[in-house]
């Protein structure tokens, strides 16, 4: 008995534990599904891409669904980007950064860093394509194809706008290619429209005017009204530019009939400054001037919101930075107790081996020191007999010293001996050599002569050498 209710009470556990991973997945599915609702109506109808966002991020909460939470934020930003509320995109896409990079979710970053760098677009051309080229760095190491043309046309856009145009169609084209390839009919008419405003700058009407009218045609068929309402802006400044002012006019009235419907002011404010370029042209002064002053009162609201979304881009970019410093503190710290708690662990095992250890070497030292005192002692004599023989060599060298200075006056004064007592000899020789020259004596008595003052300086020689080597022997024969 007791054994068929255990397996009783485990079917009922199974069963529950089931049933709950079945409602969490149903509950996960749903905040993904009103996720990509809201995302997908961010070109027809923010405000629902807003209420979307909105569902997703409290079922997301409720879930503790990290990664839906980030996505929900991401599509906020989105939705307020599309409302031209540039504070709440960016704040909402630095929000989504850090849940993201939190559970390393590179997809999904790379996805925010797109956004923020379309946000940059109109106001840092350089931190826009930083953001950019990051997010296709992860796309393309990621593999991510739809991501990755998305990048190239964003890119692309950047460089339009930098009047770079070689650049922009060369990032279109490799947009178009993947797109095609996808089958993305809503970018691949994107990436039509920005080739057709190249072309419209490279003055190249022509080709500008079939490219946006194909564009035209393919967003309406699509309701993609934020799409055409950016088309007609581009359709009538090229119909101005060849005075065709009827079919400029129509399209402007259409264009603001689509702005007006997606309540996107940016493009309202653009197709005012339009229809001023198309009255002034016309020469109609009187209605471009009104055109000129509706422009003016807005212009200047536009550059300081402009100015003050650059400045607020920085500020919440710095914010985010600091949370993730911060988030990295933390992930640091956890891990540094962790380390710290095994370390704590492993010491305290081997602290009576340090402590064994240590007192062994306490011992090894006190041998070691009274082994160097005995050395001290025996260096400290071997010093002293040092001592002793460096002053006896001192006593040898002045000894030697005193020596040499007595037989150098004494070679001195043998010198002098010998220089007086050969002289003499010398001088006679002299003398008889010059006398024999002129005959006044005989050769015979010459001789003799010459032989006895020889015999003078060999004596002398042999006396003054005895008085070097001799000393001695001579001081007694001198005495």
């Amino acid at each position: 008995m007791k054994k068929y209710l255990i397996i009783l009470v485990f079917i009922c556990l199974n069963s529950i534990v089931n049933r709950a991973y079945s409602i969490g997945n149903q509950d996960t599915s749903e905040v993904i599904k009103l996720n990509k609702q809201g995302y997908d109506s961010r070109l027809t109808d923010p405000e629902q891409t807003l209420s979307n966002a909105n569902k997703a991020l409290a079922l997301a909460k409720k879930l503790n669904y990290t990664r839906g939470i980030g996505e929900a934020y991401r599509v906020l930003g989105i939705g307020y980007y599309y409302s031209n509320d540039t504070e709440k995109s960016v704040d909402n896409y630095l929000t989504a950064l850090n849940y993201f990079e939190q559970i390393g979710d590179l997809q999904s970053e790379a996805k925010v860093k797109n956004n923020i760098g379309n946000l940059y677009r109109d106001v840092d051309y350089d931190q826009s394509l930083i953001f950019l080229n990051q997010a296709l760095k992860i796309a393309q190491k990621l593999n991510d194809r739809q991501l990755m043309a998305s990048l190239y046309l964003n890119i692309g856009n950047v460089n339009l706008r930098q009047k770079k145009y070689n650049q922009a169609l060369d990032r279109y084209d490799k947009s178009y290619a993947i797109f095609s390839k996808l089958k993305d009919s809503i970018n691949l008419i994107k990436c039509i429209h920005n080739r057709g405003v190249i072309y419209y700058n490279l003055h190249k009407y022509k080709e500008a005017e079939e490219m946006l009218l194909e564009a035209n045609k393919d967003a309406k068929e699509r309701d993609l009204n934020e799409i055409v309402a950016s088309v007609n802006l581009t359709l009538a400044s090229l119909y101005i530019a060849q005075n065709e002012f009827a079919n400029a006019e129509n399209i402007v009235q259409e264009g603001i009939t689509y702005a007006e419907m997606i309540k996107d002011k940016k493009l309202i404010y653009d197709y005012q400054y339009t229809s001023y370029q198309m009255e002034f042209k016309r020469k109609n002064f009187e209605k471009a001037l009104q055109f000129l002053r509706d422009i003016y009162s807005q212009d200047s609201i536009v550059h300081k919101s402009n100015e003050s979304t650059k400045i607020q881009l920085i500020q919440k970019q710095t914010q985010a930075e600091a949370r993730q410093r911060i988030s990295d503190q933390k992930l640091q710290q956890q891990k540094y107790d962790r380390v710290m708690f095994l370390g704590v662990t492993v010491v305290s095992g081997l602290l009576l081996i340090v402590v064994v250890m240590l007192v062994g070497n306490v011992k090894r030292k006190a041998k070691t020191n009274a082994q160097l005192t005995e050395l001290n002692g025996e260096v400290s004599r071997q010093k002293d007999n040092l001592d002793r023989i460096n002053h006896h060599l001192e006593e040898i060298i002045d000894e030697r010293t005193r020596d040499l200075q007595v037989k150098n006056k004494k070679l001195s004064e043998y010198s002098s001996y010998l220089s007086h007592q050969i002289r003499g000899p010398i001088a006679t020789l002299k003398g008889l050599v010059n006398l024999e020259k002129e005959g006044l004596v005989g050769q015979d008595e010459c001789i003799k002569m010459v032989d006895k003052c020889v015999s003078d300086i060999d004596s002398k020689i042999i006396e003054m050498s005895d008085m070097l080597h001799n000393p001695e022997k001579t001081e007694v024969k001198a005495s």
